[in-house]
């Protein structure tokens, strides 16, 4: 995981998704290619982007409704997976925390569980 912000349940994810971005790519400014869900997709969403990331290219991966049952869709497993990953931490299965603050710390001490796991023995 490379970045995340936790914010109130009154806050759309498109909406928090500007500032998601904004800040993971003022510290990575190398990364050029954004993929998002069709949550994403809309012209609000695309113009706020746009005012804080010009060089971004944003790529919606889209769900095919004439696919019945689980298709596999490009890249978007990629985030799937991890979220279920870090879903594996009990703490992180159930909204415990008060603050917004301690939940974010729990998610990146998850991440670096997850990632240490994944260093310490590759055949997982």
């Amino acid at each position: 995981m490379l970045h995340a912000v936790v914010h109130s349940a009154g806050v759309q994810d498109r909406d928090g998704g500007v500032l998601v971005m904004a800040t993971l790519f003022g510290m990575f400014p190398f990364l050029r290619k954004l993929y998002a869900d069709g949550g994403y997709q809309g012209p609000a969403f695309q113009a706020a982007l746009k005012r804080v990331l010009r060089q971004v290219d944003v790529e919606i991966v889209k769900r095919s409704d004439q696919v019945k049952g689980f298709k596999l869709l490009p890249r978007r497993w990629i985030v799937e997976r991890s979220i279920a990953w870090l879903n594996r931490c009990r703490r992180l299965a159930k909204d415990w925390e008060n603050l917004n603050h301690t939940a974010l710390a729990f998610m990146q001490l998850a991440s670096i569980r997850l990632m240490l796991r994944k260093l310490c023995n590759p055949r997982i």
